[in-house]
Protein backbone atom coordinates (compact mmCIF):
# COMPACT_ATOMS: atom_id res chain seq x y z
CA UNK A 1 0.00 0.00 0.00
CA UNK A 2 2.83 2.40 0.86
CA UNK A 3 4.41 1.65 -2.51
CA UNK A 4 1.16 2.45 -4.35
CA UNK A 5 0.70 5.77 -2.48
CA UNK A 6 4.36 6.66 -3.04
CA UNK A 7 4.06 5.81 -6.76
CA UNK A 8 0.92 7.96 -7.13
CA UNK A 9 2.60 10.86 -5.28
CA UNK A 10 5.69 10.67 -7.51
CA UNK A 11 3.49 10.47 -10.61
CA UNK A 12 1.51 13.56 -9.51
CA UNK A 13 4.70 15.51 -8.75
CA UNK A 14 6.17 14.62 -12.14
CA UNK A 15 2.97 15.54 -13.97
CA UNK A 16 2.81 18.97 -12.26
CA UNK A 17 6.49 19.53 -13.03
CA UNK A 18 5.84 18.73 -16.70
CA UNK A 19 2.84 21.08 -16.91
CA UNK A 20 4.83 23.85 -15.21
CA UNK A 21 7.75 23.42 -17.62
CA UNK A 22 5.42 23.52 -20.62
CA UNK A 23 3.79 26.69 -19.32
CA UNK A 24 7.18 28.38 -19.01
CA UNK A 25 8.14 27.52 -22.58
CA UNK A 26 5.13 29.42 -23.98
CA UNK A 27 5.04 32.33 -21.56
CA UNK A 28 1.99 34.58 -21.95
CA UNK A 29 3.73 37.83 -20.97
CA UNK A 30 3.97 40.65 -23.49
CA UNK A 31 6.86 43.04 -23.94
CA UNK A 32 10.64 42.81 -24.15
CA UNK A 33 10.24 41.69 -27.75
CA UNK A 34 12.23 42.66 -30.84
CA UNK A 35 10.05 42.43 -33.96
CA UNK A 36 11.72 42.32 -37.40
CA UNK A 37 9.31 42.50 -40.32
CA UNK A 38 9.33 42.62 -44.09
CA UNK A 39 6.23 43.62 -45.94
CA UNK A 40 4.39 45.73 -48.46
CA UNK A 41 2.63 49.06 -48.36
CA UNK A 42 3.73 52.60 -47.92
CA UNK A 43 3.03 55.74 -45.94
CA UNK A 44 -0.29 56.87 -47.40
CA UNK A 45 0.71 60.43 -48.32
CA UNK A 46 3.63 59.11 -50.36
CA UNK A 47 2.08 55.78 -51.32
CA UNK A 48 -0.69 57.59 -53.21
CA UNK A 49 1.92 59.46 -55.26
CA UNK A 50 3.68 56.24 -56.25
CA UNK A 51 0.57 54.28 -57.28
CA UNK A 52 1.86 50.78 -56.41
CA UNK A 53 2.85 48.77 -53.34
CA UNK A 54 6.39 49.03 -52.05
CA UNK A 55 8.71 46.61 -50.22
CA UNK A 56 9.07 47.71 -46.58
CA UNK A 57 11.42 46.92 -43.67
CA UNK A 58 10.05 47.50 -40.13
CA UNK A 59 11.78 47.14 -36.74
CA UNK A 60 10.24 47.74 -33.31
CA UNK A 61 10.92 46.81 -29.69
CA UNK A 62 7.95 46.23 -27.38
CA UNK A 63 8.01 47.27 -23.72
CA UNK A 64 5.28 45.82 -21.51
CA UNK A 65 3.34 48.59 -19.75
CA UNK A 66 0.40 46.56 -18.43
CA UNK A 67 -0.79 42.95 -18.56
CA UNK A 68 -2.16 43.22 -22.11
CA UNK A 69 -0.62 46.47 -23.34
CA UNK A 70 2.79 47.29 -24.85
CA UNK A 71 4.41 50.37 -26.28
CA UNK A 72 7.03 49.97 -29.00
CA UNK A 73 9.27 52.58 -30.56
CA UNK A 74 9.56 51.76 -34.26
CA UNK A 75 11.47 52.66 -37.37
CA UNK A 76 10.40 51.71 -40.88
CA UNK A 77 12.20 52.10 -44.17
CA UNK A 78 11.21 52.01 -47.80
CA UNK A 79 12.31 53.64 -51.00
CA UNK A 80 11.03 54.18 -54.51
CA UNK A 81 12.34 55.73 -57.69
CA UNK A 82 11.33 57.22 -60.99
CA UNK A 83 13.44 58.17 -64.01
CA UNK A 84 14.34 61.51 -62.39
CA UNK A 85 14.55 60.87 -58.65
CA UNK A 86 14.85 58.42 -55.76
CA UNK A 87 12.86 58.98 -52.56
CA UNK A 88 13.66 57.44 -49.16
CA UNK A 89 10.87 57.39 -46.56
CA UNK A 90 11.61 56.59 -42.90
CA UNK A 91 8.61 56.65 -40.55
CA UNK A 92 9.67 56.88 -36.87
CA UNK A 93 7.33 56.78 -33.88
CA UNK A 94 5.56 54.65 -31.32
CA UNK A 95 3.16 51.72 -31.63
CA UNK A 96 0.66 51.00 -28.85
CA UNK A 97 -0.59 47.40 -28.83
CA UNK A 98 -3.53 45.90 -26.93
CA UNK A 99 -3.41 42.09 -26.74
CA UNK A 100 -6.76 40.31 -27.10
CA UNK A 101 -5.61 36.88 -25.86
CA UNK A 102 -7.78 36.91 -22.72
CA UNK A 103 -10.87 38.11 -24.59
CA UNK A 104 -10.43 35.52 -27.37
CA UNK A 105 -9.30 32.73 -25.01
CA UNK A 106 -6.25 32.18 -27.19
CA UNK A 107 -3.98 29.21 -26.54
CA UNK A 108 -0.49 29.69 -25.15
CA UNK A 109 1.10 29.54 -28.62
CA UNK A 110 -0.99 32.42 -30.00
CA UNK A 111 -1.16 36.19 -29.51
CA UNK A 112 -3.84 38.35 -31.16
CA UNK A 113 -3.77 42.13 -31.05
CA UNK A 114 -5.11 45.49 -32.20
CA UNK A 115 -2.70 48.43 -32.38
CA UNK A 116 -2.13 51.98 -33.50
CA UNK A 117 1.06 53.73 -34.64
CA UNK A 118 1.75 57.43 -34.39
CA UNK A 119 4.87 59.23 -35.56
CA UNK A 120 6.35 61.22 -38.38
CA UNK A 121 7.95 60.38 -41.70
CA UNK A 122 11.41 61.62 -42.59
CA UNK A 123 11.54 61.97 -46.37
CA UNK A 124 14.60 62.53 -48.50
CA UNK A 125 14.40 62.90 -52.27
CA UNK A 126 17.49 62.88 -54.49
CA UNK A 127 16.93 64.32 -57.94
CA UNK A 128 19.03 63.47 -60.96
CA UNK A 129 21.46 66.25 -61.76
CA UNK A 130 20.01 66.73 -65.26
CA UNK A 131 16.38 67.08 -64.04
CA UNK A 132 14.97 70.57 -64.71
CA UNK A 133 11.41 70.12 -63.35
CA UNK A 134 9.76 71.01 -60.02
CA UNK A 135 12.05 69.75 -57.23
CA UNK A 136 9.57 70.77 -54.48
CA UNK A 137 6.87 68.32 -55.62
CA UNK A 138 7.04 66.04 -52.52
CA UNK A 139 7.75 68.74 -49.91
CA UNK A 140 4.07 69.68 -49.45
CA UNK A 141 3.08 66.28 -48.01
CA UNK A 142 2.15 66.12 -44.30
CA UNK A 143 4.86 64.27 -42.30
CA UNK A 144 2.32 62.89 -39.76
CA UNK A 145 2.40 59.10 -39.68
CA UNK A 146 -0.77 57.32 -38.48
CA UNK A 147 -1.47 53.60 -38.93
CA UNK A 148 -3.95 51.09 -37.45
CA UNK A 149 -3.11 47.38 -37.12
CA UNK A 150 -4.57 43.97 -36.38
CA UNK A 151 -2.28 41.00 -36.12
CA UNK A 152 -1.27 37.68 -34.68
CA UNK A 153 1.87 35.95 -33.51
CA UNK A 154 2.53 32.23 -33.26
CA UNK A 155 5.12 31.34 -30.62
CA UNK A 156 7.40 28.60 -31.86
CA UNK A 157 9.30 28.59 -28.56
CA UNK A 158 9.74 30.77 -25.49
CA UNK A 159 12.21 33.02 -27.37
CA UNK A 160 10.96 32.89 -30.97
CA UNK A 161 7.71 33.66 -32.76
CA UNK A 162 6.45 34.48 -36.23
CA UNK A 163 3.93 37.27 -36.80
CA UNK A 164 1.57 38.73 -39.37
CA UNK A 165 0.66 42.42 -38.96
CA UNK A 166 -2.07 43.78 -41.27
CA UNK A 167 -2.53 47.52 -41.29
CA UNK A 168 -4.01 50.52 -43.03
CA UNK A 169 -0.60 51.47 -44.43
CA UNK A 170 2.23 48.98 -44.01
CA UNK A 171 1.57 45.24 -43.55
CA UNK A 172 4.41 42.96 -42.50
CA UNK A 173 5.32 39.37 -41.78
CA UNK A 174 8.35 38.59 -39.66
CA UNK A 175 10.00 37.13 -36.60
CA UNK A 176 9.61 38.09 -32.96
CA UNK A 177 12.58 37.61 -30.65
CA UNK A 178 11.48 37.42 -27.00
Amino acid sequence: MKTTILSIAILLILSFTNVSAQHEIYFEGHGNTLNLGLGIGGYSSYYDNVGYTLPVLNVNYEFGLAKNFTLAPFITFYSYADNNYRTYVTPIGGKGTFYLDDILHAGSHWDFYAAGSLGFAVVSTRWDSNYNGDRTYFQSTDPLYLDFHIGTEYRISRNLGIFLDLSTGISTIGIALH
